[in-house]
Order: C-alpha cells, then sequence, then structure tokens
C-alpha cells in the first residue's frame, strides 16, 4: 500500500511538471509582431549582405522563412531560420519544402536570444529597435569578426552601419521594408 501511494504522489507531481512546462510553452509570445518582409525587401537585404553560396545565412525572427529560402534558392546558400512561433515554423518548413531546398535550410524553434548561432556568416534581422540593442551584445560576441548583419528597417542606436541602402517602391505605406542597415562585425580588439 505503502509503494502505491508513493507512485500516486511520483505521478501527482510529474503531471503537475507537465501541466506547467505546458503552460509556460504555451504563454511564451513573440516579443515582435510577425509582418512578413516584402519580396523585393528580401532581395536587396540578400543584395546589401553580398551573400554568396559560401555563406550560412541566419534570420532571427524568421516568420514563414522567405529570407532564408531566398538565399537558399538563389544564391545557393545554408539558411537558418529562427522563430519562437510554432505556427510560423510550420509556415517555414512548408515553404522550404515547396522551393525545394529543404536540404539547404534548417527551421529552428528558439527564442532568438538564447539560439546558438556561431556558425552564421550574414544575420537578417526585422525585429523592433529596442530588441537590436538587446540582441547587439549577442551578435558582436558569438559572430566572427567580418560577418554581416542586415537589418530591415531598424538600426543599432549609436552602432553605426557599414552601409545604408534604401528601395524606392510604392508597394507600402508603412514606412516599413524601405530602408536597410549593413554592419561587419569587427575584429574582437576593435569592438
Amino acid at each position: 500500500m505503502r509503494v502505491y501511494k508513493m507512485r500516486s504522489a511520483y505521478s501527482a507531481v510529474a503531471l503537475l511538471l507537465l501541466f506547467a512546462s505546458l503552460a509556460v510553452a504555451q504563454s511564451v509570445q513573440p516579443e515582435v509582431p510577425y509582418v512578413p518582409t516584402t519580396d523585393p525587401a528580401v532581395q536587396a537585404m540578400l543584395k546589401l549582405a553580398e551573400v554568396k553560396k559560401t555563406d550560412v545565412v541566419y534570420d532571427l525572427g524568421c516568420g514563414d522563412g522567405r529570407i532564408v529560402v531566398a538565399a537558399a534558392k538563389n544564391y545557393g546558400a545554408r539558411g537558418v531560420g529562427i522563430d519562437i512561433n510554432p505556427e510560423r515554423i510550420q509556415d517555414a518548413k512548408k515553404n522550404a519544402k515547396k522551393a525545394g531546398v529543404e536540404n539547404l535550410v534548417r527551421i529552428e524553434q528558439n527564442d532568438l536570444f538564447k539560439a546558438d548561432i556561431h556558425e552564421a556568416t550574414v544575420v537578417t534581422l526585422f525585429l523592433l529597435p529596442e530588441v537590436n540593442m538587446r540582441l547587439r551584445p549577442k551578435l558582436l560576441q558569438e559572430l566572427q569578426p567580418g560577418a554581416r548583419i542586415v537589418s530591415n528597417t531598424f538600426d543599432m542606436g549609436d552602432w553605426k552601419p557599414d552601409k545604408q541602402v534604401s528601395l524606392d517602391d510604392d508597394d507600402s505605406d508603412s514606412g516599413l521594408s524601405h530602408k536597410f542597415f549593413l554592419w561587419i562585425v569587427p575584429r574582437r580588439d576593435q569592438k
């Protein structure tokens, strides 16, 4: 009888832990609303980063995966899309498969602040300014010197971009996806 009660207690604790972890997992919400990058903006970002076949392109907050899919399809680069939203992850995986680049693209459900990004040679962002600023130390710490970072619309405060370009199109009145910033990660002694 005593063994049965202990098993029941362990089962109850295990069940509580399971429910607690599910509740936490379901309560994880993206810090940035999902706003798809326009196709012209995707092309402009990849061009600004000078993506080539030897690159590993990471898109932090990848949404439906359109940037890493385009990097793989148009340049033959490997791509890694990271997003916290399981719905976006499913969309991104479907889009990679539909484009025939699932062998070059990996989609990972993860918090972009916890993801391992050290192998990236190019990182693309379409995040809010405060998220960019919080992400900046991680980028400088984990990326190798010479890695390129491209941000859609938003800069990184006092870290001046190495290059900035604008798209002149009339597709959107929102002011988004028209301005792009490029930073090249400096040598460790220059940070």
